[in-house]
């Protein structure tokens, strides 16, 4: 993009009152760079190409229309995507991948989708960022089990490193143990990891990672479910957190299925970091018997016969409607704020019927909130805003904040937040101190 595009991009951001976060507006620079020319709000019968941005959910027959109107050769971009009236058009589209929130200079997530990905699964045969392959297995186990990898790697000259661990189990690898060989194959290499589980083979090579330039990429099962069989990590900062997060959470809890530990990491930086993330099409996690493993990508020597890969259908349930549209959940944290104040103590705001306020009431409340902690913390360290829709998800909400000790403020969508929201409650707070060791 040259600089006059550059500039044309922020005055129309800056129009529409759209307000994005560096790493959000660079990956949005970069789709229009891929697709070309952005507009606002873009519902219309005639075919469409470039790059539109919603900045309000659709009603289900404005959202039909628009994806009638959808080519290939477009893009679409959610800029408050953490609102759920955005669901139903984004089951519709192809889900590339998503940016979280940044802190009051970008307080929303990005979504961004289209119609398949044959553009980009095209174009990404001219990268010239090529990803390490990195794949381990129990040491005394089947060594068989990659001698097919090791085979498809050679046809397409990328680099690897497959190597026996010592695990718990001769037949398996424990979560701990492959986030642990990932963190070390972090500090060892430079270059961006790609790993694959014992067992797959490489069909093409997996350039589409590289290509699209993101912090992490992997795949989810039937929309929902976070599977670590492929997972891409570029060299970032926020890639290194999230791979610590989800080695940390594997060590402390070694007995949950590593899916749902990986998307606890997921949740977890992306409530503090603005990691992008790209959702990988199913060419990248084909199972053998899929219908589609002759063009698949990365193809793994296992079957499945039910809708979920995870040891237990039931499992983390209350995560799937917020996973299948590519957000954090209403019982997670959506956004974590921390201040330089030395105090430990922490705040928990719970703004509360998002989905049956207006999305515009809904995204003004959360910049005011974040706005005005950033202004001013009130001695606060850390702000944890969570997004809920029904009251079952405020309980679970507060009950959280109960646990983490933290003062907690239930709010409403278009509720006035002045810039000493924080302050004026820290007052209040030592007001009450002070009554109750001086009555």
């Amino acid at each position: 993009m040259t600089d006059e595009t550059h500039a044309d991009l922020d005055r129309l951001l800056l129009t529409g009152g759209v307000k994005l976060g560096p790493a959000q507006r660079d990956r949005l620079g970069w789709l229009v760079g891929q697709y070309g020319a952005l507009r606002l709000d873009g519902v219309s019968e005639r075919r469409q190409n470039g790059v539109i941005i919603l900045r309000e959910p659709l009603s289900g027959a404005a959202a039909e229309l628009l994806y009638r109107s959808l080519t290939p050769g477009c893009a679409i971009v959610i800029p408050r995507s953490e609102n759920p009236g955005f669901d139903f058009l984004k089951s519709k589209l192809t889900e590339f991948g998503t940016v979280a929130p940044c802190g009051a200079d970008g307080p929303h997530e990005m979504w961004w989708g289209g119609i398949g990905w044959s553009k980009f699964l095209t174009a990404a045969d001219a990268s010239t960022v090529r990803p390490r392959i990195v794949c381990c297995y129990p040491r005394g186990g089947d060594a068989t089990a990659v001698f097919a990898l090791r085979h498809s790697l050679e046809r397409f000259d990328l680099a690897c490193h497959i190597e026996p661990i010592d695990t718990e189990f001769s037949d398996r690898l424990l979560c701990f143990e492959k986030a642990e060989f990932l963190l070390r194959m972090w500090n060892k290499y430079r270059e961006p990891l790609l790993f694959v589980e014992p067992g797959a083979v490489l069909r093409e090579a997996p350039l589409l990672p590289s290509f699209l330039g993101c912090d992490v990429a992997l795949h989810k099962w039937n929309r929902w479910e976070m599977s670590a069989r492929t997972l891409y990590l570029g060299r970032t900062e926020r890639a290194e957190r999230l791979l610590w997060t989800w080695q940390q959470l594997a060590a402390s809890y070694p007995a949950i299925w590593e899916g749902y530990l990986l998307d606890q990491a997921w949740s977890l930086t992306s409530s503090q970091m603005p990691l992008d993330t790209v959702w990988l099409p199913r060419s990248y996690h084909a199972l053998k018997g899929y219908l589609g493993a002759m063009r698949a990508t990365i193809l793994h020597d296992q079957q499945t016969t039910t809708l979920e890969l995870g040891p237990d259908p039931a499992f983390a349930g209350i995560a799937r409607t917020a996973r299948r549209a590519g957000r954090t959940g209403a019982r997670d944290a959506f956004m974590v704020m921390t201040s330089k104040a030395e105090t430990g103590n922490g705040i928990a705001v719970i703004l509360r019927d998002v989905s049956a306020s207006d999305a515009g009431a809904v995204a003004a409340t959360v910049e005011a909130v974040t706005g005005a902690y950033a202004a001013d913390c009130g001695g606060y360290g850390r702000l944890e805003l969570s997004l809920c829709a029904w009251q079952d998800d405020v309980g679970a909400a507060r009950e959280a904040a109960a646990m983490a000790r933290y003062r907690i403020l239930e709010i409403a969508p278009g509720q006035r937040i002045a810039n000493d929201f924080f302050a004026t409650r820290a007052t209040d707070d030592a007001v009450m101190t002070a009554r109750h060791l001086f009555p």
